[in-house]
């Protein structure tokens, strides 16, 4: 088999692989979010791990430290840019490691996505739905975050170490660029 074949042979279950990972964070995502509204709404912060933890329901209509909060609707249209980004990509897949940072990506940006179009006050204005702290709670130490942002990060570090080790989305390692003889 010629190793341009071979490769494609592969690419499909990397496609599933992207797909189905970032299917169960939107669905872990979802699920948590209903769950800490049901249960957290109008509480005081939740202590767990002997305050390692805090479980507090906050919405957030900006990014990570509550930054871009009056442009709700630009961090919608980013997200649904970096969305059809993963999915064009996707076809090129022929790496596990690339499906399965692009697959927490997809399904933490899925998941915010889904707040932003969603919740109060409207489509492509809704507050994220936010409810871990780590070690204080109001986000004084650590902003205050969901499944989808812990996802994101994630996937941003992961595809951040496959970058550095040369590792592409081919599958294939980039080549060490060498320097000339003689200097």
């Amino acid at each position: 088999m010629k190793p341009e074949k071979a490769a494609q042979a592969t690419a499909p279950p990397l496609v599933r692989l992207l797909a189905a990972l970032a299917a169960l964070v939107l669905a872990l995502d979802v699920v948590t979010k209903v769950v800490a509204v049901a249960q957290l709404e109008g509480r005081e912060p939740v202590a767990v791990l002997g305050g390692l933890v805090y479980l507090q329901l906050l919405r957030n209509p900006g990014a990570a430290f509550s930054l871009a909060t009056g442009y709700t609707w630009a961090l919608s249209i980013v997200m649904i840019a970096v969305i059809v980004v993963i999915v064009r990509v996707a076809r090129r897949l022929r790496s596990a490691g690339w499906a399965v940072a692009l697959g927490l990506v997809l399904g933490g940006a899925l998941g915010n996505l889904t707040d932003r179009l969603f919740r109060a006050p409207g489509p492509l204005q809704g507050h994220v739905v936010d409810f871990v702290s780590l070690f204080a709670p109001d986000g004084r130490i650590w902003p205050v975050f969901n499944v989808a942002d812990s996802s994101i990060v994630s996937g941003g570090i992961l595809l951040v170490l496959l970058a550095l080790t040369g590792r592409e989305l081919d599958g294939t390692r980039a080549a060490k660029k060498r320097e000339p003889a003689g200097e």
